[in-house]
């Protein structure tokens, strides 16, 4: 089997389709990959270290905001947007795949436009609540649509196309350690615990509620372990906040660094969790059974991580708030009522849990076989 798996941009696109690839490689080991993405994208480094092979195709989104920089931009998005359909061609026509997925970014648009119009099986994943640009536009043009929740389809046209509830896939390493064994790894007590971050790159607002929160729960000695990930753009400021307050940043109660190399460990040693709502982090909380306080980001497109994150709020499996609503003392207030009440948070935890599907990879797995099916059909 030859799989041509496009996508592109961020990380929300670009590790769904290497986890497809994986899940494929489960069932067929001598399936043959390729990846399109863009060349200065992140996935023209995440590709090749996972071991794919990447051809690049040249495309960028539009700009909304009129500015002398953006008309520039638009300019260029145009330039690539008539030559994207020929590279994307010649991209097939040297591969010659036998199925086609595109897990969203501006590099699966014209590459899995095009392989549908050759007449290769093709699908689509969609990570998000809210679909993004490029899946709308191509749910219409593919065999199948993979959906990592049913609530996305309140923004598509679901007459157009066939469609399945996959979920998304996780980190295999995800809950594969109890909670006591997480905290004794990282020297903590089997007290409460808190674990936040806002990324590789970290959330200033996250970045600045934490830092409160911190100095709350160790200035009033409460039996609180936490571990907080500042990420880049916190390594100047964040270091120095504790500093200036007299918290060390590693003790028998925290956890302080710029990244979290062992979110696996860090994962199954929290009751509570603080964060954005990317896809893939809901994902792991899901797959986690974890209770969770949700920021999402407002400069996100279509605002997707707000209808991420109201699945799980709707649920009762997380406490959401917008950022536009945070303040240090309504972050410590909830925090405060979650740690007097670990009833609710098993609650909470309990319903993360429900909204886990456990057989994703066969669910994605089952689309493949029908895809690789038509293909052979048409052979």
């Amino acid at each position: 089997m030859k799989v041509l798996i496009a996508c592109g941009g961020t990380g929300g696109h670009i590790n769904p389709g290497l986890a497809i690839a994986d899940i494929i490689k489960s069932k067929y080991p001598d399936a043959e990959f390729l990846f399109a993405g863009t060349p200065k994208g992140m996935e023209a480094k995440l590709v090749p270290k996972a071991g794919y092979r990447l051809e690049t195709i040249k495309v960028a989104g539009f700009q909304r905001k009129i500015s002398f920089e953006n008309i520039g931009r638009n300019i260029k998005a145009v330039t690539y947007l008539v030559t994207s359909g020929k590279r994307a061609k010649e991209i097939i026509t040297d591969f010659k795949p036998d199925i086609a997925i595109g897990t969203g970014g501006y590099a699966a648009g014209p590459v899995i436009r095009k392989a549908a119009k050759m007449g290769i099986p093709s699908a689509i994943h969609e990570q998000n609540a809210y679909p993004g640009v490029t899946n709308k536009l191509l749910a219409k043009e593919v065999d199948y649509v993979m959906l990592t929740v049913i609530e996305a389809l309140d923004f598509m046209d679901k007459d157009k196309f066939e469609y399945s509830v996959t979920g998304l896939p996780v980190r295999s390493n995800i809950n594969k350690m109890t909670k006591s064994e997480a905290r004794k790894k990282l020297g903590f007590n089997n007290d409460f615990t808190v674990l936040s971050f806002g990324g590789s790159l970290g959330a200033g607002c996250i970045n600045d509620t934490m830092t409160e929160a911190i100095k709350w729960h160790t200035k009033n000695n409460l039996r609180i372990n936490h571990i907080h990930g500042y990420g880049g753009m916190g390594k100047d400021t964040f270091p120095q906040a504790m500093k200036d307050a007299g918290i060390p940043l590693k003790s028998n109660r925290l956890r302080i660094t710029e990244y979290i190399n062992d979110m696996n460990v860090c994962l199954a040693a929290a009751d509570l969790v603080i964060c954005r709502s990317g896809a893939s982090t809901l994902a792991e909380l899901e797959a986690a059974g974890k209770a969770s306080i949700l920021i999402p980001s407002p400069i996100v497109a279509g605002n997707h991580q707000y209808h991420n994150a109201m699945v799980l709020g709707k649920a009762g499996a997380a406490v959401v708030i917008e950022q536009k609503d945070v303040t240090n003392e309504k972050i410590i207030s909830e925090i405060e009522k979650l740690y007097n009440d670990p009833d609710k948070v098993q609650v909470m935890s309990d319903s993360a849990s429900k909204l886990h599907l456990s057989d994703t990879n066969r669910r994605i797995l089952d689309v493949i076989d029908k895809l690789y099916e038509k293909s052979k059909n048409k052979k």
